[in-house]
């Protein structure tokens, strides 16, 4: 019996699941990662997962992003034979709404970050649209659909190889994980897809994100097939090298390791990595023609309750409006600070026209000397919000700016997510600059260190825009300080050599 679907159910069920995954993370991913924080050893580390487990909660509370990057879309899409779609618009169009409803939803708005002309003008499509879409035709008389909204920092960290058909995919995968850094927000998932062409192994490492975290499962049943084997294997080996959390070093950098497969051609063998971040965002959804598939709120008490220790041993409070050079030149990485003063931000696109503005002699909309910037892409506000979750972005990508904007506006330091390059580490030594380093993953309660914000230049590059807040105890972490020297490098260092001499136990 053919089942009638209404172009309307499609629309409004993933509108209502992009919403949902905006704010509601999937309940594996929460008991996993507070089991991580219960067994991490390396306090830093540890603040790091309770700031995520803190605004995770407060997230589904008060129904706001998990992240300030709330994603590009993506969709599975299972379409059973014998359904009908009834509509005057393409699948593709139908998708695309429900995102263009969601990401325009007045109470809740998310960021849009989809930009056109991808290698041109680059510009924002203004409501996230188009999003990727996948098909299979398969038997049946429903249409399932699978949502997830990937951050671009997790993104960005994809790696991909053609092995040779000899080669160690255990080894690949060893050497290119310390590779990825921080940018994609550990601890978080690594899917895998092993086999296929390029484009297949892409396709099932990222369809590999989707299952749920059952890694502890499958350590008690032992593995089943070779793609359980190299879960297990990895599972242990990526956790052993002691990145981390934010890569700050410690005992979890994944909470699992998935593994998909293919057959492939004999003179083969195609590998990818995709990472999933600590805004881990998806659900699903079957439509059988009774209405719109609606997703069921969680209980909140599955979220456990952690508070954050402000007032910590060793916990500095700043006042940002009142430094020098001298003051910035006393913080060690790994010192814990409260920031309160009045900041400037400023990420992609800001830096790339400061930099132009500079080589030509051009004045800059506001005097960056003895100040710090942020590297944050904010949501709107809503409500009473002063500005929306603003997490910091990874901050490797203004690197190659950092040096020209240091010596030409006096910039006191930086603040943004996971590690600094080798070319951003000489330029802050140089400078007697530092870089602190926020939580990724923590953008809602960031947001709440914010008590004031407005636009001070670049307005037309809307969430690029620079901005000025005022912050009252921000929590974030030196990572490099004026000696150029990096937690990100000392910390992951320190961890794998605890673990390799058994001074510390993976658990």
């Amino acid at each position: 019996m053919t089942t009638i679907i209404p172009q309307e159910d499609i629309i409004s069920s993933v509108a209502d699941a992009l919403q949902f995954i905006s704010y509601y993370h999937p309940k594996d991913f929460i008991d996993s990662l507070y089991q991580a924080y219960q067994r991490e050893a390396n306090p830093a580390a540890r603040d790091a997962i309770a700031q995520i487990l803190v605004n995770s909660r407060m997230c589904a509370e008060g129904k706001r992003p998990i992240c300030q990057d709330t994603g590009i879309v993506t969709a599975f899409v299972n379409v059973g034979m014998d359904t009908k779609i009834e509509g005057d618009m393409s699948f593709d169009d139908m998708i695309n709404e429900g995102v263009r409803q969601a990401y325009k939803f007045a109470d809740n708005l998310l960021r849009a970050s989809i930009l056109s002309d991808p290698d041109g003008a680059r510009k924002n499509t203004g409501d996230n649209t188009p999003a990727i879409i996948h098909y299979k035709m398969v038997p049946g008389n429903t249409v399932e659909i699978h949502v997830a909204a990937k951050g671009g920092g997790s993104e960005a960290k994809s790696k991909f190889a053609m092995l040779n058909p000899s080669d160690s995919v255990v080894d690949w995968v060893l050497k290119m994980v310390p590779t990825m850094g921080a940018g994609w927000c550990p601890p978080g998932m690594l899917g895998i897809g092993i086999g296929g062409t390029a484009e297949k192994a892409m396709l099932i490492a990222k369809e590999a994100l989707l299952d749920p975290i059952d890694i502890q499962d499958l350590q008690a049943r032992g593995a089943a097939n070779r793609a359980e084997e190299l879960r297990l294997e990895l599972f242990d080996k990526v956790n052993a090298l002691g990145i981390g959390a934010q890569g700050l070093g410690g005992l979890t950098t994944v909470l699992d390791v998935k593994v998909k497969d293919f057959p492939t051609h004999a003179a083969n063998k195609a590998v990818a990595i995709i990472p999933n971040c600590a805004a881990t965002r998806h659900t699903h959804f079957t439509l059988d023609g009774s209405g719109p598939a609606l997703q069921t709120p969680p209980n909140l008490d599955n979220w456990p309750k952690i508070s954050l220790d402000l007032d910590g041993e060793g916990v500095q409070r700043i006042n940002l409006d009142d430094l020098s050079k001298a003051d910035v030149g006393s913080w060690k990485p790994g010192d814990t600070l409260l920031l309160s003063g009045k900041i400037l931000t400023g990420r992609d696109a800001a830096h790339k026209r400061m930099v132009d503005m500079i080589a030509k002699g051009e004045t800059l909309p506001v005097d960056f000397k003895n100040r710090f910037i942020y590297y944050v892409g904010p949501v709107d506000p809503v409500r009473e919000e002063v500005v929306g979750p603003a997490g910091p972005t990874t901050a490797t990508r203004m690197d190659k700016f950092t040096r020209t904007v240091l010596e030409s506006t006096g910039l006191l330091g930086m603040i943004g997510k996971a590690e600094r390059g080798d070319l951003a580490i000489e330029a802050i030594k140089d400078n007697k600059s530092v870089y602190l380093m926020a939580v990724g993953g923590a953008a809602y309660l960031v947001s709440k260190a914010i008590v004031g914000s407005k636009v001070v230049g670049f307005a037309d590059l809307g969430m690029e825009a620079i901005y000025e807040f005022e912050v009252k105890d921000m929590p974030v972490t030196v990572a490099v300080d004026s000696q150029g020297d990096s937690v990100h490098k000392s910390g992951p260092k320190e961890w794998q050599a605890r673990i390799e001499d058994g001074t510390i136990e993976v658990k």
